[in-house]
């Protein structure tokens, strides 16, 4: 597929999932998506769940009109600071924020890679995140005699997985390295849709070497070739992060008129949109 094939997949209100800038973020794909919202058939109303943190992706698809709801433990920048248009939506009430932190995320989606209803965890057992979670259950052990509280998260499986790998093979074999976490989103997702630096002949299931690092075909269902795809963060040993980029951003961001500047010269541009 192209890049604007895999965009034109997402429907309206889709629980989408992406992973922070550190973790194979899928920047092209947020500015197809973001170029297509400014289009007769524009997305609008997704929920998006940062897996387990949200960066510039994320805010890039909440300033310009596209999320109705987010889950996620945190909205960030890195050095750059803060995410700017999460702040103002926040602020203004134009998203709906369900908060969560690290381990939960990874929970939820371990509970729905293993097709188990839920899962338990401790750590959030005195944090105020309860207080707004009311679906997440707190009980007594069963398999405790003393007073033993759990915390049981249900699992959640995401409508759409998106995110950028190095490389895949003609078979449909996405290889992300070191970055294991994202075979787990890859099982617990409905729909997995990875844009690639490159694709390689051959089978990287074959490879000893690479193997270890490979998510199979079975649980990816479109892969595009989207060249430096994961800018302006880093990809793996392939590139680092465009930290002056990021700032750049992150400043313009800030307001309005400065967020539809930045769409004009690095989204909506030919050279962008090409």
């Amino acid at each position: 597929m192209t890049l604007d094939d895999l965009t034109a997949q997402v429907p309206d209100g889709a629980l989408l999932a992406l992973p922070p800038d550190n973790s194979l973020s899928p920047g092209a794909f947020a500015r197809a998506l973001v170029r297509r919202s400014m289009g007769v058939r524009g997305v609008r109303g997704l929920r998006l769940l940062g897996v387990p943190v949200s960066g510039y992706a994320t805010d890039l698809l909440i300033g310009a009109g596209c999320v109705a709801q987010l889950q996620t433990s945190a909205v960030t920048l890195g050095e750059a600071g803060t995410a700017p248009r999460f702040c103002a939506a926040l602020a203004d009430g134009s998203i709906e924020l369900l908060d969560a932190t690290c381990p939960a995320i990874h929970t939820m989606l371990q509970a729905a890679e293993k097709g188990v209803p839920f899962l338990p965890l401790r750590g959030l057992l005195g944090s105020d995140v309860l207080t707004h979670r009311p679906h997440w259950r707190v009980m007594q052990n069963p398999f405790s005699n003393a007073a033993d509280l759990i915390v049981l998260l249900p699992a959640l499986a995401p409508d759409i997985a998106a995110f950028h790998a190095v490389l895949a093979d003609a078979h449909g074999n996405v290889w992300v390295g070191r970055r294991r976490e994202l075979a787990t989103l890859a099982h617990a997702a409905r729909r997995v849709f990875v844009t690639v630096e490159r694709v390689v002949p051959g089978n990287l299931l074959d490879d000893e070497r690479l193997a270890p690092g490979t998510i199979s075909a079975t649980y990816i269902e479109a892969v595009a070739v989207a060249a430096h795809g994961a800018w302006p963060s880093a990809l793996l040993d392939e590139y680092p992060a465009d930290a002056a980029h990021l700032r750049e951003y992150a400043s313009a961001a800030r307001t309005a008129d400065g967020f539809r500047d930045y769409l004009e010269r690095h989204v909506l541009a030919p050279a962008h949109a090409a």
